[in-house]
């Protein structure tokens, strides 16, 4: 029994180590690019996520070149069919907070989380428990009563946001999907990936942001100090892709959403806390004790027996040994 416990353990601080890095990184690129943007003026969203998969595609190229990344493969359709997803989250995601209210733009990312839901019920026979369904809406109420305040949509805003929200869910999906099929390490998924982003968002971005701001990146007035907060933002980019790909290939798409709204109370946190507290109060507060509630039972729910399985599983002996140890997630199937 030691050794099993030992095991789950490392597992336990191993998955707790992969979240904070990611709330770390998420959190700190927001609070860059916000600076970035609301005092410096660079107002060119999707060029700068450009900018940030070509620093990580470095970045993997320089731990390919050192030997800490091995080679792998991933099929030129896959890569493909993942770049279109990511691609049309971003672009999907700009455009929908640009034509919509922040209140119906906060609506539409919540329902990522039932959509993600649904994918993995249709494409990876996911059956999800009455506790765990409860938590999961406990969570979406919470964060519900945090963020959403005005609510007002128009039909171009609608299709915006039906576009952001299906191709996010499906790129979240898609990244525990490959690495699960094709055996890879979040380095090695990102170092196929990175640079297809790279170049596509490189070269649609600065079209896109004239088509959202009005304004052209090569007229964009640099100053020493707006460089530095690019390169800061670039160099933080690397760890939350990292960070993401992680936790994904750890856990699920499900999961990375439902836990990602703590990323979203600590946000607002930290706003009450360098920017006042003028949007502090009551009904905000309450949803943020909601959702942390929410987010502690669906943990508790999902990983209990039966919280969250497959309906059936194939017969270990058509699959050969070595798949076993593709992730250590694999030993529970269902389970986060």
């Amino acid at each position: 029994m030691a050794p099993s416990s030992s095991k789950a353990n490392k597992k336990g601080a191993a998955d707790a180590a992969a979240w904070m890095f990611n709330v770390v990184t998420s959190v700190g690129i927001i609070i860059v690019n916000k600076a970035l943007m609301a005092t410096y003026g660079f107002s060119y969203a999707t060029t700068l996520t450009g900018m940030h998969f070509a620093t990580t595609t470095l970045m993997t190229g320089v731990l390919r070149w050192l030997g800490y990344i091995q080679a792998s493969h991933l099929p030129y359709p896959e890569l493909l069919k993942f770049v279109f997803f990511a691609n049309f989250s971003i672009v999907g995601m700009n455009v929908s907070l640009m034509w919509n209210s922040v209140g119906f733009y906060q609506i539409a990312k919540l329902t990522m989380i039932p959509v993600s839901c649904l994918l993995e019920v249709l494409f990876d026979k996911i059956r999800y428990s009455r506790d765990t369904k409860l938590s999961i809406g406990v969570v979406l109420l919470g964060v519900g009563v945090c963020t959403v305040t005005d609510v007002s949509v128009n039909a171009k805003g609608f299709i915006a946001a039906f576009i952001a929200v299906w191709s996010t869910s499906l790129q979240q999906y898609y990244v525990h999907y490959l690495q699960r099929k094709y055996s890879l390490s979040s380095f090695n998924l990102l170092g196929h990936t990175a640079p297809a982003q790279a170049a596509t968002l490189l070269l649609l971005g600065p079209f896109l942001d004239y088509w959202l701001t009005n304004k052209r990146i090569d007229t964009y007035d640099y100053s020493a100090v707006s460089v530095m907060f690019i390169v800061i933002s670039c160099t933080i980019a690397v760890g939350t892709n990292l960070s993401q790909f992680i936790c994904i290939g750890r856990f699920t798409a499900v999961s990375f959403q439902v836990l990602g709204h703590m990323k979203t109370i600590l946000v607002l946190i930290m706003g009450f806390f360098f920017f006042g507290k003028d949007g502090l109060n009551l009904h905000v507060v309450l949803g943020m004790i909601i959702a942390v509630v929410g987010m502690i039972w669906y943990g508790n729910a999902s990983s209990k027996p039966g919280g969250k399985e497959r309906w059936s599983l194939s017969l270990p002996t058509n699959r050969p040994q070595k798949q076993s140890n593709l992730s250590e997630s694999d030993e529970h199937d269902g389970k986060v």
